[in-house]
């Protein structure tokens, strides 16, 4: 738990900015209909334009106070079999979940549907070839082969040492995390613009974008 609060204050200056320039690229209006794949409030609470947002995830929502406002709902689903009809929602957003829905046909699934379903796309994914991996919160893990990264997540990663995971969680944590390249982006969204986010002169991120 404490780790995650670090990462969060750590992760919010960047999706400040990011959620700006979604609001700045596709200038998303208040009638828009919104899906957003494997988020929570959290991207939607840094900025004041508030919008009606379906929250999409695996899992069933927890009842608190914040997910009974009137302009979330939240659903469960498959980001990989959507149950939308084609071009259901205006705009379908997704951040940082890509990367964690399995092996790359899972990836390829999930971008046929998320191009099925929504008439825009915003998309971000970490960069492969960015040195630090931000889920171990650790640098170059993600480069070495999955089988190495068994042997070296629980005592040698800041997430392993912060959460302390069993050796069935490391194997579902890494079995369940693919980082993408640009050609491999380039190839699951051919009718998207893919930019480049930067940090200290290096690709970060990438954002998928369709207009």
């Amino acid at each position: 738990m404490k780790l995650m609060i670090i990462i969060n204050v750590m992760k919010k200056p960047f999706r400040k900015r990011r959620m700006a320039n979604f609001l700045n690229i596709l200038d998303p209006q208040p009638t828009d209909k919104i899906l957003d794949i494997g988020g929570t409030s959290f991207n939607w609470n840094l900025i004041e334009n508030k919008f009606d947002v379906v929250l999409l995830n695996t899992k069933n929502p927890e009842l608190t106070k914040e997910n009974q406002m009137s302009n979330y709902s939240y659903v469960k689903g498959d980001a990989t079999d959507l149950h939308y009809d084609d071009n259901s929602f205006d705009i379908c957003f997704s951040n940082s979940v890509i990367e964690h829905v399995g092996s790359f046909k899972d990836q390829q699934l999930f971008a046929k549907e998320i191009s099925r379903v929504g008439k825009r796309i915003w998309l971000q994914t970490p960069a492969k070839s960015f040195f630090f991996d931000p889920h171990y919160f650790t640098p170059f893990i993600h480069w070495f082969p999955k089988g190495f990264q068994r042997k070296i997540a629980r005592y040698f990663t800041i997430w392993g040492l912060f959460a302390k995971p069993s050796k069935q969680r490391v194997n579902g944590f890494i079995d369940f995390i693919r980082m993408l390249t640009y050609k491999e982006l380039k190839g699951l969204f051919p009718d998207c613009i893919i930019k480049k986010e930067r940090f200290l002169f290096m690709t970060k991120a990438y954002l998928v974008i369709k207009m």
